[in-house]
């Protein structure tokens, strides 16, 4: 900021802006309740306020907002959870977890674009102290050194960001839309090509490719040769799941089940039950989770021991197999690359080795299809864990046309996925580039590069000065314990607030003794406490070793406050 426009200055936030008033709501009193979570992040706007009454407020319920405050969350600010109020929320009330910033002598606008600044942001996530609470009080907030242009300007550069941002925004809500549409696409293509739609013109072309029937009939004979299909231990198909029927199908196109289009002596399994700890230079076993948005990340793969391999050697895999989830999330496939041939499964997944006849890639977009999606979604069952059994897995109908309609059908499919990841592509470029204008724009207005600086306009030194002789002309109120705003035994007894005057010096780790170990927000909520008289009473207690922090021991386990050994 040092090179500012010489009619700019610098102040505080604390210099440009005042405190809202705080209330009790009245028991019977209905209101709108802002709370953090009623923040739109993206959109930096109200919009999931609670409707509540004083009686069920809770206690954090009590800065009065009105039109043209600007509400700045002191819990994790990195989050940058702000937002300008609007005057339908004028006089309700919000949470003490916001610093609200009621403008004073400036352009509102102003406020609330300064606290979306990118150095805002990185400046208050700075001033976060220890792990223990990620928030910051309203000192911080207050203390923050922004840029102050005239204030007509103020008024010229708030009015070019809401144009501009505005667009930005409309052009961000288009292009959220792309992925839904080329969800749509791809799942369309899928839907068209797997009931022969997308080869219809090609079936006309080629009249000695439309019959599957020679092809059906190999897939029967190889499996007969091998002594038929087994029953195992499998239980039977669902009912009323596989209800495709050969009149959904173009003429020529056979229906077979997924079991006759498997290697006779490779036929559809699970594999390893419990795969036992990471065993270092172990064998390599793939699980659901290594393949999210099916696409198989190899650098995850765990390894088990090769007694436990040996065990499941029903279940390795060759390249060029098809893998199957079918617990916990169903009905992922992808297909098993070179690199990882000899590796084995968990139970959470299905093998397919497809005989060479077939097409594997056309047996992959099946299952990727609604067709097959559908059906395999119908037949899960569970409570705690869902899946669908390896009797359905087996039983699944699949389409069948001729080989060479099959690969014309993964070509197309293909051809037209290419186009919508070219397309994913472009789209995420723009987005990427959407994301960034709103910083820069902010950036560029803060530097005094939007709008051209009027000579004619008086200068913000001026405006501050002016601001300053405001306040140093009210006198001071005398404040009696009778009208500090704090409640009394009353009323405290009906909503629960406290005073750090009014608790004892170990006010949390009473908590903590009573209640167990506490996340910091459910002890913030806990202690009844103004969130800067939190943080101040957090940051004694911990100071003292009263408290401390425990973690969990399983990866992401949710930091915990305790009371100190």
């Amino acid at each position: 900021m040092n090179d500012l426009p010489d009619s700019w200055a610098m102040a505080s936030l604390a210099a440009v802006s005042v405190d809202c008033e705080q209330r009790i709501p009245a028991a019977d009193a209905t209101f709108q309740y802002i709370d953090i979570a009623s923040i739109d992040r993206a959109t930096k706007s109200i919009v999931t306020p609670q409707t509540l009454l004083g009686r069920n407020a809770p206690s954090r319920a009590r800065k009065v907002v009105r039109t043209g405050d600007v509400l700045v969350s002191m819990t994790r600010p990195n989050l940058n959870a702000v937002s300008f109020v609007p005057e339908i929320f004028n006089g309700q009330i919000a949470s003490t977890g916001f610093d609200v910033l009621r403008s004073d002598g400036v352009e509102p606008r102003w406020l609330f674009y300064l606290v979306r600044t990118e150095g805002f942001v990185q400046s208050m996530s700075q001033l976060v102290q220890g792990a223990l609470y990620p928030a910051v009080r309203s000192k911080d907030v207050r203390g923050y050194e922004v840029p102050i242009a005239p204030l007509n300007e103020q008024k010229r550069i708030a009015d070019k960001l809401d144009a501009l941002l505005a667009r930005v925004d409309a052009c961000r809500e288009r292009l959220d839309r792309v992925p839904a549409i080329l969800k749509r696409f791809r799942q369309s293509v899928l839907s068209d090509a797997m009931v022969g739609n997308l080869t219809a013109e090609w079936r006309r072309e080629h009249p000695t490719h439309t019959s599957a029937n020679d092809l059906a009939a190999k897939l029967h004979y190889a499996h007969q040769l091998a002594g038929g299909h087994k029953l195992g231990n499998a239980a039977p198909p669902t009912e009323e799941v596989h209800n495709l029927t050969a009149e959904m199908f173009p003429k020529g196109w056979e229906l077979v089940t997924l079991r006759d289009l498997v290697m006779p002596d490779r036929p559809i399994t699970y594999g390893i039950l419990k795969p036992g700890p990471e065993i270092d230079n172990g064998i390599p076993y793939v699980r659901v989770a290594d393949f999210p948005n099916e696409r198989l990340n190899i650098t995850a793969i765990r390894r088990t021991s090769p007694s436990i391999d040996q065990e499941f050697k029903r279940s390795r895999l060759r390249s060029g197999d098809l893998l199957l989830s079918i617990r916990g999330t169903v009905g992922r496939v992808v297909l098993i690359p070179p690199e990882i041939e000899g590796a084995n499964i968990t139970q959470d997944s299905a093998r397919l080795t497809i005989q060479s006849a077939v097409n594997p890639d056309f047996v992959l977009w099946y299952l990727r299809s609604e067709l097959a999606q559908a059906r395999m979604s119908r037949a899960v069952k569970g409570v705690a864990v869902r899946g669908i059994n390896i009797g359905d897995v087996r039983a699944l109908q699949t389409p069948l046309p001729h080989r060479h309609e099959q690969d014309e059908i993964v070509r197309r499919v293909e051809t037209l996925f290419a186009s919508a990841d070219r397309l994913e592509a472009r789209y995420a470029a723009a987005r990427a580039q959407v994301v960034r204008l709103t910083p820069a724009l902010l950036a560029k207005a803060f530097r005094g590069e939007l709008v051209p600086q009027d000579p004619d306009d008086e200068p913000a030194n001026v405006l501050l000065e002016r601001i300053r002789a405001a306040r140093a002309a009210v006198p001071p109120k005398a404040r009696s314990r009778k009208d500090t705003g704090r409640p009394t035994k009353t009323q405290k007894a009906e909503i629960l607030m406290l005073n750090r005057q009014d608790i004892r010096d170990a006010h949390l780790c009473t908590i903590l003794r009573e209640r167990g170990p506490l996340t910091a927000e459910a002890l913030w909520s806990a202690s009844q406490l103004d969130i800067d008289d939190f943080y101040d009473q957090l940051k004694d207690e911990e100071a003292r070793g009263l408290l401390n922090e425990r973690r969990g021991d399983s990866p992401g386990a949710q930091r915990l406050l305790a009371v100190a050994a």
